[in-house]
Formats: structure tokens, C-alpha cells, sequence
């Protein structure tokens, strides 16, 4: 990571830039082996000529510095806090950003996230899962003594969970109390969450006899509604947003600065917006916190689909910013080419790469990849169906879109940043 992109209060970024370059980082020039991440970004190498090796996965710096301050603006708009959910990228760097973009802070999954945003100086987040872990709550409650400013919110979904963590917070000697809000299911063969709302007072009223937590709001995952539609996404956030009220209403945020209602994923959070600015006055003011994470890269595939902005596209458009580089290795005949890229490094799990542009081994021109379809991925290899307009040959690179964000990003450790001429500017250094 170069030195003058370090953020702020993240010191600790700057160990990012201290890291060697070796065999661990796919893609990345031989001749770089021994220098650090920031000697080699400092040196301005060009993707196409400065040595890298193929396959390699570029993340345009223009359409991430994009993305990044469409959603600070859409969520200044809309009256939103957000914590964009980092299991997305799992890249400090990007956290960090996110977070110089307006970010609240950062959402995660499982410890072991929340573990990588700790080392990297991240004070806010909120964990969007039920902890019970005992081993990870005897570091949190470490964590939350050591750190005053430290703040975490995470979900309960049953009073199982409540009994469990309340154990082992008590067994680790907590000294503040792990700020918790109830998670609202999305519907019956939907995802986690209590199922209804008399069960959701039964948690919180577990939540009230346990004095290693305290109750901060309510939340949820819109995009797990079953039959998602905007008529059942909004009605379910109604029931969110309801169950605040009567959580409110029945004293049980009693004594909060601030009050906690959360949702949001990548594809819904146009309707959030919505039912968001609906929430009543309450005893206490509204943290209203939107999650989305998928946004910093976009794709070319699922979300590209899915974008709530396709629905409101006076809001805006984000850009797919991954392009992965792969060359051509065989060409068996007319109708047939493999490159090097396969399963290994390209995400397949909702989407084949999209084969966008072809760069001339010859003379290094790019042009459109017409005629040219991914069709199939091996471990190691794409396979491409070319129709005659192709004009591919071997040692050609193709660069192909992805579909899925989040199974890009965790195929790859180090990730140039790559400015539209080529030239590699930063690296993304990945923790999955």
C-alpha cells in the first residue's frame, strides 16, 4: 500500500506497506521479489509491460475512487449512517477508505473479520451474526477493556445465544457490557433471525437479565426475504422498523444515547432508504444503519443485475471495477481457445467471466473481444469458443469481467489498484 494513501487514525496501515513481495502474491513481477509492497508501488509499473504475470486480477483505481463517493453522496441523501460489510473485499486499505468516504464503520461476519479490523486500528463495527463463540468473546470483552472507544454492536437471535454469551462474558471478567441488537428473520426458510415478533421480546427480555450485555436497537437482512419483491421488502423493513417502536414504546431502550436499527444488503437498499426515513421519533435518536458492501467493486455479473440503481438510475450507476487478465495458452482450432485463468482465480459461483477485451501480443493494441465466450473454467484453465470475427492467437491477453464481488476479491491476497493507462498505482492486500 503506498504511504500517502494511509488514512488518518489507521496507523497501523502503514505495516501494509512494510510487506515483502515474494512467491506468496500471484500475478505479481519476479524481479519485484525482496521489495516491499510500497517500494513497488512507488515505482508506477505499467500491468501490460512491467513484468506481471499472467493470470492477474486488476481493480481500476477510477471506477473504486467512483463507487466510493457515489455511496457516501447516496447515503448523505438518504439521512443513512452506513458500515459497508467488509467480508465483501476483507482489504483494510478499502475499509479504510470506506470509512474516508463517510463509513460509520465496517460491518463483519465472524471473529476472525472482526480480528483483521482490530489490528488495522478499526474502532467501529458491528457484527452482522450471532456471537457465541466462547473463545472469541474472552477476546472481545480483552478487546473492549483495553480500548474505551472501541465500539461493537453484534446480533441475537435466541435466548440460547443471550445464555451463552452472557457465560462467557462472566467467565472473562467483561467489564463493559457487548452492545447487542435483535435480529428480525426475513420469514419463515429464510436465513437466521428470530421468526417472530412475541419470540423477539422473549430474547430481549433475556437480553434484561443478562448484565454482560445491553440492548441497542433491532436489525435484519432484507435480502434474505423469501420471494424478495419491493412489496415484501418493504414490508418486512415495516416490521423492523415497527419493532423498534414497540421495543421503545415498552421501555426497553430505556437510558441509550442512541438508538440502533440496521439492514441493508447490495440489492435492496433503495427500499432501506425508504422505510428508513419513516421511523418515528423515538426516546433516543436513530442510528440508521445501512450495510451494503458489494458497491466498492461492483461486478459485471449479479450485481450488475441486482444494483438497486437500476431502479432509481437518477441516484446514480456504479461501475464494475474488477478485470481479470488472463493469456492465451492453446488455440486447438478456430472454434477453440483456452487461457491460463480458471476456478482458481476467477469467481464462477453465480456467473462464467464475461470476456471483454483482447490486448495484441504482437504490438500491444486492445480491441473488443467480439466473437469470444467463456464457456467452461477447469482448475486452471478458461475455456473459450471463438466464432471467426475472434482474431485470437496464442500469447494474447484477454481480460474477462466477473460476477460476485466477494468471490473475487478472496481468490487474490494483493490486488493492483490500475489506473485506466495501465499504470499500477496501489495494492490491496486481502485477509480471508
Amino acid at each position: 500500500m503506498a504511504a500517502d494513501n494511509a488514512v488518518g487514525q489507521h496507523t497501523e496501515l502503514t505495516q501494509l506497506a512494510d510487506e515483502r513481495v515474494d512467491f506468496r502474491f500471484k500475478g505479481l513481477p519476479p524481479d519485484a521479489d525482496g521489495l516491499t509492497v510500497g517500494e513497488l508501488a512507488a515505482q508506477g509499473r505499467n500491468l501490460f509491460t512491467g513484468g506481471f504475470t499472467t493470470p492477474v486480477l486488476a481493480l481500476s483505481a477510477e471506477c473504486v475512487a467512483h463507487n466510493l463517493a457515489l455511496m457516501e453522496t447516496y447515503s448523505t441523501r438518504h439521512g443513512l449512517a452506513f458500515a459497508p460489510h467488509g467480508k465483501t473485499s476483507m482489504a483494510p486499505e478499502l475499509f479504510a477508505r470506506q470509512e474516508r468516504h463517510g463509513a460509520w464503520g465496517i460491518t463483519l461476519a465472524v471473529p476472525h473479520q472482526v480480528r483483521v479490523a482490530r489490528a488495522h486500528g478499526f474502532r467501529r463495527i458491528f457484527l452482522a451474526n450471532e456471537l457465541v463463540d466462547a473463545a472469541a468473546l474472552r477476546w472481545l470483552a480483552a478487546e473492549l477493556t483495553a480500548d474505551p472507544e472501541f465500539r461493537f454492536v453484534c446480533y441475537v437471535d435466541s435466548e440460547r445465544g443471550v445464555e451463552l454469551m452472557d457465560a462467557a462474558l462472566r467467565e472473562a471478567g467483561a467489564t463493559r457490557p457487548v452492545d447487542v441488537v435483535v435480529e428480525l428473520g426475513a420469514g419463515d426458510g429464510a436465513r437466521t433471525g428470530v421468526r417472530t415478533e412475541a419470540e423477539c421480546a422473549a430474547v430481549a427480555d433475556a437480553v434484561a437479565t443478562a448484565p454482560t450485555l445491553r440492548l441497542t436497537g433491532v436489525a435484519g437482512y432484507e435480502g434474505e426475504v423469501p420471494q424478495a419483491d419491493p412489496e415484501r421488502v418493504h414490508a418486512w423493513l415495516r416490521r423492523l422498523v415497527a419493532l423498534a417502536a414497540e421495543f421503545d414504546k415498552a421501555g426497553r431502550f430505556a437510558g441509550l444515547d442512541e438508538i440502533v436499527v440496521s439492514a441493508g444488503g447490495s440489492a435492496w437498499f433503495d427500499a432501506v432508504a425508504d422505510v428508513f426515513a419513516e421511523i418515528p421519533e423515538l426516546s433516543a435518536p436513530v442510528l440508521k444503519l445501512l450495510r451494503s458492501g458489494a458497491y466498492v467493486s461492483h461486478d459485471d455479473g449479479h450485481y450488475k443485475e441486482l444494483t438497486p440503481f437500476n431502479r432509481v438510475p437518477e441516484e446514480g450507476t456504479l461501475q464494475p471495477a474488477f478485470r481479470l487478465w488472463a493469456q492465451v495458452v492453446s488455440r486447438p482450432n478456430p472454434e477453440q481457445a483456452f487461457t491460463n485463468a480458471g476456478k482458481r482465480d476467477a469467481a464462477y459461483d453465480l456467473h462464467l467471466p464475461a470476456a471483454q477485451v483482447v490486448r495484441d501480443a504482437r504490438d500491444g493494441s486492445q480491441r473488443p473481444a467480439t466473437g469470444i465466450e467463456v464457456t467452461g473454467l477447469s482448475d486452471q484453465h478458461a475455456w473459450l469458443r471463438t466464432s471467426p470475427e475472434a482474431d485470437l492467437e496464442v500469447g494474447d491477453w484477454v481480460g474477462m469481467g466477473l460476477s460476485h464481488p466477494c468471490t473475487s476479491f478472496d481468490k487474490w491476497q494483493l490486488i493492483p489498484l490500475v489506473e485506466a493507462d495501465g499504470t499500477v498505482t496501489d495494492y490491496i492486500r486481502t485477509y480471508f
